[in-house]
């Protein structure tokens, strides 16, 4: 299946194809703060699996860590994906590919949480411990 999406003007285009590799919500503080939201529903993609298909000179990127690569359009300053190098994962902004059936799986850095989500997933202190973090689950 292949998925399209832009930044909020338009001038910058991109595609997922494939299945991403995990979808869920993220409640750290950096996402929150980037996405303007009390949470951030993410979706993790393959870099093979993402493709800037227009206005690729118009993609800015602003790393505050190593983790953490944000991409977004220069032009509008819509927010389009965060790569992260460590982990060899993508995560496209679920909002950015509108065609894609967000199915939420997780909730990561739950310990940081600002808005309490009861849905029956599992929550999560911080990461999962194949990627890097405890693993360790907290209440709902």
């Amino acid at each position: 299946m292949t998925y399209t999406g832009s930044c909020f003007c338009g001038a910058v285009t991109i595609e997922v194809s494939g299945e991403p590799e995990a979808m869920g919500y993220c409640h750290c503080r950096s996402c929150r703060s980037w996405s303007g939201g009390p949470v951030n529903a993410f979706s993790l993609w393959t870099p093979d699996a993402v493709t800037v298909t227009g206005g690729a000179e118009h993609v800015a990127t602003f790393a505050k860590g190593e983790l953490s690569h944000r991409q977004y359009c220069a032009k509008c300053g819509g927010h389009l994906m965060t790569r992260h190098p460590p982990i060899a994962l993508i995560d496209v902004f679920s909002a950015t590919i509108p065609g894609l059936a967000f199915q939420p799986a997780v909730h990561v850095n739950y310990a940081e949480t600002v808005l309490p989500m009861k849905d029956g997933l599992p929550k999560l202190k911080d990461f999962p411990a194949e990627l890097g973090g405890s693993g360790e689950s907290v209440p709902e």
